[in-house]
């Protein structure tokens, strides 16, 4: 059986590996940064669940998540919907889960490498995966995510639509609130760490979510940021497979991006698993995975 190496350790080459190891592929992750860790994400998941978790093996991890299955919806400083979701969606705090998924993935029997990128073999890159997230591009919008505590929602989720940009704001366990914003880059703010979201939600004009937040208490942890990315489909740099937001990034307001994630890792397993077994060429494995 042949080894799939996979660089990137967030949600699609955590699933991947594990996607990979419940069928009996060796995996090895190289991941640049360590767990657990912050990231810039909704922590809203829309489009998948018991399904993929039962697939995966990792159901356990999302028993006590909560379900949201209500939405309030602003215009600047109004309140102009409130609405419920089609269907209920799952809060998650990325800091546990994606540790939790790479506690599962060594019990499971994969080899993940932390602090560790590295780099692509030259030519077809067979066996290899990309899934280290947004390929660099210089772009104009910024990614700020926080947690807050202290901070009372009028529902499960809250989206906040202003000038140019917008918020969502997701309740998770513990008694704290997700923020994560998608806003256009601009000139520096002169803004300490921890008013950062809060000065950049009011230059989008969102007056009233800012001046909440300055209410309630950021975990300083948790504040974390993103710069050049570009939405769409993503370029292709080499012959590796590319999964999640290193193939493709859509616009982060449905909550469907951490599904996503798990979706395609679990869409491209099956050819990669022939391709390890000896039974596809790497190109045919790729152009399946992909299709």
């Amino acid at each position: 059986m042949k080894e799939i190496r996979i660089i990137g350790g967030g949600l699609a080459g955590l699933a991947l590996g594990l996607a990979l190891r419940r069928a009996g592929v060796p995996v090895r992750v190289s991941e640049a940064g360590s767990y657990p860790r912050h990231r810039v994400c909704g922590e809203f998941i829309s489009g998948a669940g018991a399904a993929e978790w039962e697939a995966l093996g990792v159901a356990s991890i999302f028993a006590q998540a909560p379900q949201h299955g209500d939405s309030a919806w602003f215009a600047g400083d109004r309140l102009v919907l409130e609405r419920p979701l089609p269907e209920p969606a799952t809060a998650i705090s990325r800091h546990e889960l994606d540790a939790a998924l790479a506690r599962e993935l060594e019990a499971a029997g994969g080899v993940i490498q932390c602090g560790h990128r590295e780099p692509l073999p030259a030519g077809e890159a067979e066996g290899w995966v990309l899934a280290c997230g947004r390929p660099k591009q210089l772009r104009r919008w910024l990614g700020l995510k926080a947690h807050y505590h202290g901070l009372p929602l009028r529902m499960g989720l809250e989206m906040h639509l202003g000038r140019g940009g917008y918020a969502g704001l997701t309740q998770l366990p513990g008694g704290r609130v997700n923020v994560c914003a998608l806003l256009p880059a601009g000139p520096a703010l002169d803004a300490e760490r921890c008013d950062l979201l809060p000065a950049q939600l009011a230059r989008c004009e969102l007056h009233g979510l800012a001046a909440r937040l300055r209410e309630a208490a950021v975990d300083p942890h948790s504040i974390t940021g993103i710069t050049h990315f570009a939405l769409g489909w993503q370029e292709e740099s080499s012959g590796a497979l590319s999964i999640g937001d290193h193939a493709a990034i859509i616009p982060p307001f449905t909550g469907n991006g951490m599904s996503m994630a798990f979706q395609s890792a679990l869409a491209s397993a099956p050819a990669l698993i022939r391709w390890a077994r000896g039974e596809l060429a790497w190109s045919a494995a790729r152009a399946a995975a992909v299709q």
